[in-house]
């Protein structure tokens, strides 16, 4: 079994493959002052609590946009399931060709979301990643990453107004039936998603104007995106394992398929 981690700005996605399925997956929180011994109990609980076993674990791989938490990261792999790590980078193949001025700026999350999201959907596809912030994703038809625009994403939006008008108060995050609210909670609700969801709209129009992609294939990941998916049909597919999913083929082009239990 392979165990992949996305680790992000606000939560570490993991998960488990076995073969080319995904048997389970999590969300810790990222925390840059927690040990490498806290992340591996962690894990361990978890997949205890679920029937897995780090002793099954043959290979693990690695996406991060928190340097910090790279080497108690490894440390953790090393010490609890003794294997070496692989973190997406300089070196690793990804089959994504980055058209960028310094390829090194790109966040490896990005790039794991290009390579899941061609190899499954082809190209031009735009991967619309709804995480800590919203990022556009443009990869065209031969493959290649050439970049994309990055958004504030919906809870930084939301916490944001928040904090800077004193009388507006914290709010679920859930989408109103209506644009007009009768109450001040409904009414920032509504500013809030639909006005993000104008926003991502309007991104991907102009994008595909750009570009020449009106027949690009629009995917949308990340833990808002079934909250900004509204009546209007923005996306061709959620899917919400993408990155699991472009780590698990990262690690298959670097080293080959774990073999899937009998």
């Amino acid at each position: 079994m392979l165990l992949v981690m996305d680790v992000g700005n606000s939560h570490i996605k993991v998960g488990i493959f076995d073969g080319k399925k995904l048997v389970n997956s999590w969300r810790l929180q990222t925390n840059t002052k927690s040990t490498s011994d806290e992340y591996g109990l962690s894990l361990i609980n978890i997949m205890n609590h679920t029937g897995l076993s780090l002793d099954n674990i043959e290979g693990v791989a690695m996406s991060s946009v928190i340097p910090s938490l790279n080497y108690t990261l490894e440390h953790m792999v090393d010490f609890y399931i003794g294997k070496k790590l692989m973190i997406a980078g300089p070196g690793v193949k990804t089959g994504i060709n980055i058209k960028y001025e310094n390829p090194k700026d790109v966040g490896a999350d990005r790039i794991v979301n290009s390579l899941a999201a061609y190899r499954l959907y082809g190209g031009p596809c735009i991967v619309v990643d709804f995480g800590t912030a919203t990022t556009f994703n443009v990869i065209n038809a031969q493959g290649e990453f050439i970049g994309g625009p990055i958004c504030p994403g919906i809870r930084i939006t939301a916490e944001a107004l928040t904090q800077n008008a004193a009388k507006l108060p914290k709010i679920e995050l859930v989408k109103p039936e209506r644009v007009v609210g009768k109450t001040t909670v409904s009414n920032m609700q509504s500013g809030i998603i639909y006005g993000f969801i104008g926003m991502v709209d309007y991104m991907l129009r102009r994008v595909k104007a750009e570009l020449g992609f009106e027949d690009a294939h629009i995917i949308a990941t990340g833990g808002f995106s079934e909250l900004v998916a509204g009546e209007e049909k923005i996306f061709d597919r959620i899917d919400k394992t993408l990155t699991l999913t472009g780590l698990r083929m990262m690690f298959e082009l670097n080293c080959g398929a774990p073999e899937a239990s009998s």
